[in-house]
């Protein structure tokens, strides 16, 4: 059984949990840096990308997880963590993790307010997902090897560029977990492909 990690500094942890257990592997809140050793997967939750920056640097998160990723351990950003995983962010000068290469603009689907549902098909993993969008970023552009998995209203939500995965939305917010699933399988794919 594979080990799926959820950052625990900030944001919806607990629903991640639940959906890594549902997926049939085993979930873990990861709170210090020394976690990271011990996972085959890491899930980056919504939230908000300052607040998660500034304690992903209180702790001393950001070197520890740039290395999981160059490992090739699989990522998963969704909505925040999305934002933590691009290396490029429109009107800023830095990313933050900055692994994955694709281009994102922060709440582009407007305030909280504005928070919607929509149905979407989802390449490889779903012919029609419910994503729920909360303060939602988009990705605006997706480097070569990053491939694109969903897009709503023109505009890209869902992305993978080898091991990372990111969407745009909740998935730990809905009964369906075809999406952590599919999370999970990369992970069992990459810790097969360690071994």
């Amino acid at each position: 059984m594979v080990k799926i990690g959820v950052l625990g500094l900030q944001g919806a942890v607990r629903e991640h949990i639940r959906s890594i257990e549902e997926s049939g592997a085993e979930a873990i809140v990861v709170k210090k840096a020394e976690q990271l050793e011990e996972l085959d997967g890491l899930i980056l939750p919504g939230g908000e990308s300052t607040t998660m920056r500034r304690l992903v640097d209180l702790y001393g998160f950001m070197e520890p997880l740039r290395a999981f990723g160059r490992q090739g351990k699989p990522m998963f950003g969704t909505c925040a963590g999305l934002i933590m995983l691009a290396n490029n962010i429109v009107g800023y000068d830095e990313p933050h993790i900055g692994l994955m290469d694709i281009t994102v603009e922060r709440n582009s689907f407007g305030r909280q307010k504005e928070s919607f549902e929509a149905d979407l098909p989802i390449k490889g993993i779903a012919d029609s997902y419910t994503a729920v969008f909360i303060r939602a970023p988009h990705i605006v552009s997706v480097g070569e090897e990053t491939e694109i998995l969903a897009e709503y209203d023109g505009r890209i939500v869902a992305a993978r560029d080898k091991n990372l995965l990111a969407c745009s939305f909740h998935p730990e917010l809905t009964d369906d977990h075809s999406i952590t699933r599919y999370f999970v399988q990369m992970a069992e794919q990459a810790k097969l492909a360690h071994v």
